[in-house]
């Protein structure tokens, strides 16, 4: 089963400095929870996402186990939204659409993944289980990490 999580937050920003911050997959680390562990082994130094790029990191979201992935930027509109696509990782599919939206005083960040689970009934299983409430957490430090640095 394909399921859908949608999150959004408004940021007190321009666009301009929203999408410098999150076109540069070197910031993720900073919104990530740390007890993922995530590290980025790409050389990116400064640079900003575009089609095509791919990055490789690793990430323990259970238990602790270091698990490689990979993805793609597949598609970029500066400075509205971007996507990034799982090529190899945890999940059958992982598709994570960015958006921002030049509001009043600020920019609203709208965040919508599609994902599905391997391992059919069992991959259904440990979503209802652990999955979905373990990305809803991701979202929730995020949301936390950004008011603290978009004040």
């Amino acid at each position: 089963m394909i399921y859908t999580f949608n999150s959004e937050h408004f940021l007190k920003t321009d666009i301009a400095t929203a999408w410098d911050f999150f076109s540069s997959a070197k910031n993720l680390a900073r919104i990530t929870p740390p007890e993922m562990a995530f590290k980025i082994h790409t050389q990116l130094e400064n640079m900003e996402v575009y089609e095509g790029m791919i990055i490789d990191y690793t990430v323990s979201p259970l238990l602790g186990i270091a698990l490689k992935w990979q993805t793609e930027i597949c598609q970029v509109d500066k400075p509205n939204l971007f996507t990034d696509r799982q090529l190899k990782g945890p999940y059958s599919l992982w598709e994570h659409t960015h958006r921002f939206t030049e509001k009043d005083n600020g920019v609203l960040m709208q965040d919508e993944v599609k994902y599905k689970l391997p391992l059919g009934i069992i991959g259904d299983l440990a979503h209802n289980l652990l999955v979905r409430e373990k990305i809803k957490k991701i979202f929730d430090f995020r949301e936390e990490a950004l008011n603290k640095l978009f004040k």
